[in-house]
């Protein structure tokens, strides 16, 4: 990646540990207060779970600390996407309800929703016009207005490109291999830190394992594809079903939503124990060049399996097909995704060294992750909010 560079003056006032939406959130949190950053990755660039993803900012079907982290992601991502100058559209977010109990679920989610956070219902007409839907089994949806959508693989080095300019050093193809009070020692020799962020999602075991054994983190490997399709028009936003509903906190874990969608959560088990088998999340977005990214299964383990099942992309294809008037979508790509997993959705700790140590122990690293380093990085290092005109 051309922002790759490495410079001679090996002290920083913030040195972050990792490429990804976290870290470089961390690294934009610090630049904006006029601080000197490096960053330090084993990679040449962004390679894991920031592009290996739907590129959906899932903002509205968040609770508690996610909502939290996810708001104000989204000022950021906004800002980002002006400033850097990537795709990035304020799309919002429609959900297909195609049984009773996913409507009530919808329905139960609205009532509740703060007016500016934007849970609306549609009817099955006005879904249907939204979204290239087959009209058999749609009851209806619904718009949650505050999600965003970009493109991961062309965000994460559009993100890269502006930090260079805006001064953060970044050291690619460099391995971190010990953290000491004031020092990242590395395989490109000693780097002196004012403050050291940590921020390698779910390798946070081979560089501090304990504090990965004590959160009990693993890594949750995704199958994913990317296919082309004929719709009959665009899908205007990203699209989350019911089996999205039962992951997401709003309405899996919201008081007033939460008894609907376990019982959402057992019929669907009971109905399709094949797609419960592949711990589900069907849902979709299209891309810029028209190409839909279709998924996804999860699979937990402390080292995962390398070996991809046909059986997760055979169902993927054929849910689609079910879902969506078109005819067979042919397939560009498929892949593995991999993040942390934990018994929390965020880790947030100070290690013995002192560095703080931040992830996303969940899937929603883009939707929380600007927002999640911001707020860690402010509240740990003491520093005042940044300044609303500073790039």
């Amino acid at each position: 990646m051309n922002a790759a560079v490495h410079g001679t003056d090996a002290t920083a006032d913030v040195v972050v540990v990792g490429s990804g939406i976290v870290g470089l959130g961390a690294a934009y949190a610090a630049v904006r207060r006029g601080l000197r950053v490096i960053v330090i990755d084993r990679t040449d660039g962004p390679s894991g779970a920031t592009i290996r993803n739907f590129g959906h900012l899932c903002i509205g079907a968040q609770t508690g600390d996610a909502r939290r982290y996810a708001d104000r992601s989204r000022e950021l991502w906004l800002r980002l996407a002006a400033d850097a100058g990537f795709w990035l559209r304020e799309s919002g977010t429609l959900v297909a309800a195609r049984h009773v109990d996913e409507l009530a679920v919808l329905e139960a989610a609205s009532l509740h929703e703060n007016p500016s956070g934007g849970i609306r219902m549609l009817d099955a007409d006005e879904l249907l016009r939204l979204a290239p839907l087959r009209r058999d089994g749609i009851l209806g949806g619904a718009h949650i207005a505050t999600d965003l959508q970009t493109d991961p693989r062309a965000a994460a080095g559009a993100i890269v490109r502006h930090l260079a300019a805006l001064g953060v050093e970044f050291r690619f193809r460099t391995a971190v291999t010990a953290l000491a009070a004031g020092q990242v020692e590395t395989t490109r020799g000693a780097v002196s830190a004012g403050h050291t962020v940590v921020a390698v999602n779910h390798d946070i075991d081979q560089l501090l394992p304990e504090i990965a054994e004590r959160r009990g983190i693993q890594r949750c490997a995704l199958d994913m594809m990317r296919a082309a399709v004929s719709l009959r028009h665009p899908l205007p936003a990203p699209l989350l079903t019911g089996w999205s509903m039962v992951r997401y906190g709003r309405f899996a874990e919201a008081p007033e939503t939460a008894q609907l969608t376990a019982r959402l959560r057992e019929r669907l088990h009971a109905e399709r124990p094949d797609l419960a088998a592949l711990d589900l999340n069907q849902m979709y977005t299209q891309l810029p060049d028209g190409s839909l990214i279709i998924g996804d299964s999860h699979a937990t383990a402390t080292t995962t399996s390398p070996f991809q099942s046909e059986a997760a992309f055979t169902a993927f294809l054929a849910e689609a097909e079910a879902l969506f008037d078109m005819p067979a979508p042919r397939v560009l790509e498929r892949w593995q995704g991999v993040y942390a997993k934990g018994s929390t959705e965020f880790l947030v700790e100070r290690g013995d060294d002192g560095a703080l140590v931040l992830a996303a122990t969940t899937g929603i690293g883009m939707t929380t992750g600007l927002g999640l380093a911001e707020e860690n990085l402010t509240a740990a290092f003491g520093w005042a909010p940044a300044m609303e005109g500073t790039s």
